[in-house]
């Protein structure tokens, strides 16, 4: 089992910068590949951004140049820098953590992002 912790969200200008991060605990959170997930009111749920275990990352079109994703070198830290902040990333953000069929969910933390 693993419990993941969002925190960073917060409300900025169009144009700002939000870095979120997540806080995985468990056991071989290492093994686990993460991502961050998204989700605006009235929407469905959306693929972000991901980094497998070996550190390939990926990138929903909607934010490759302005997001990077990473984490810390233990893998137990996920982060998502959040660059050329846009109305449109108004969500709340969750990040995700996969391990062939087990999946975890944190919380969420909330961004809002004002013209």
């Amino acid at each position: 089992q693993l419990q993941l912790v969002e925190s960073g969200g917060g409300s900025v200008q169009a144009g700002g910068s939000l870095r979120l991060s997540c806080l995985v605990f468990g056991y071989n959170a290492w093994k686990y590949d993460k991502s961050w997930y998204r989700q605006a009111p009235g929407k469905e749920r959306e693929f972000v951004s991901r980094i497998d275990k070996g550190g390939s990352t990926s990138y929903n079109n909607s934010v490759k140049g302005r997001f990077t994703i990473s984490q810390d070198s233990a893998k137990s830290t996920l982060y998502l820098q959040m660059n050329g902040l846009k109305p449109e990333d108004t969500a709340m953000y969750y990040c995700q953590a996969t391990y062939y069929s087990s999946v975890f969910w944190g919380r969420g933390t909330q961004v809002t992002v004002s013209s």
